[in-house]
């Protein structure tokens, strides 16, 4: 058994990009007794799946490129096992480690990689933005898909080398459009075309990269509602940062943008013993 110990935002990506995908909208959290953790199935190869904390199911037939909502655990340490979906929680898990979470923390946790391989990868969520920006995040969740640059259409590379298990810190941005598309790292052989990318305000954005290869390659766009903070002090009153409840409804075709050359956290949140 594994333990692991999360470390958020090593290095700052200036970047933002992104793919086709649905977004999926979830709460912030601000409860400093408990976390909040929701997981994605990223495995291209592997079954649906049953997730297990504790010994009790918590999530029942996920398939791939599915992100459940937030599950709320206690801070503390907390047994993840992972099954092929309806064999009850019994027989060998496909994987089992132990999950260290914090209180006023949320997380999302990733099982990917391929199903010989597989692995859970735990990023810290951020669902806090000032008010009227948009922020942005991509994790790279393919395994057979190559290191890619990102760039504007016909333009230069906005970063260069992004591979798997690589993770961008979050960027606040302005909200807008942008036309970008992805390459191959060091061609200008576009991967998917992303013109017309629309980011909108007061929302949070996680995009993963999942497939099996770049032939094969999706993506899960996670659209947050945002915790809004006011860009500018208040004048009077008790100040503080407002929240944002409104839902917005946003197809979203295509995904992201960057400003200056970005920076990739490499690091992998593995369990460790």
């Amino acid at each position: 058994m594994k333990k692991m110990n999360f470390v958020f935002y090593a290095l700052i990506a200036l970047l933002m990009f992104g793919l086709a995908g649905t977004p999926v909208f979830a709460d912030s959290h601000d409860d400093d007794e408990n976390a909040m953790v929701r997981v994605l199935h990223a495995s291209p190869d592997a079954p649906e799946v049953d997730v297990y904390v504790n010994g009790e199911a918590a999530v029942e037939g996920a398939a791939f490129k599915d992100i459940t909502g937030y599950l709320e655990l206690p801070a503390g340490d907390h047994e993840v096992a992972i099954f092929p979906a309806g064999e009850n929680g019994e027989g060998d898990p496909v994987i089992e480690e132990t999950l260290t979470v914090e209180g006023g923390m949320s997380y999302t946790v990733a099982a990917t990689n391929t199903l010989e391989n597989l692995t859970l990868e735990a990023f810290g969520d951020d669902n806090h933005v000032t008010e009227g920006m948009t922020k942005v995040r991509v994790g790279h969740l393919s395994p057979g898909a190559p290191a890619v640059d990102v760039g504007l259409v016909d333009g230069d590379s906005l970063f260069e080398g992004a591979e798997f298990f690589a993770v961008t810190d979050y960027m606040e941005l302005e909200a807008a459009s942008y036309d970008l598309e992805i390459r191959a790292a060091g061609t200008s052989d576009a991967v998917l075309d992303l013109s017309g990318t629309s980011l909108e305000a007061d929302t949070v954005y996680s995009v993963y990269a999942v497939g099996a290869d770049a032939e094969s390659l999706e993506v899960v766009v996670v659209a947050d509602e945002a915790h809004t903070m006011p860009s500018e002090m208040p004048q009077t009153g008790m100040g503080g940062a407002s929240q944002s409840t409104n839902i917005l409804p946003i197809a979203l075709t295509v995904f992201a943008g960057m400003l200056g050359a970005a920076v990739f956290f490499r690091k992998r949140f593995s369990f460790q013993g």
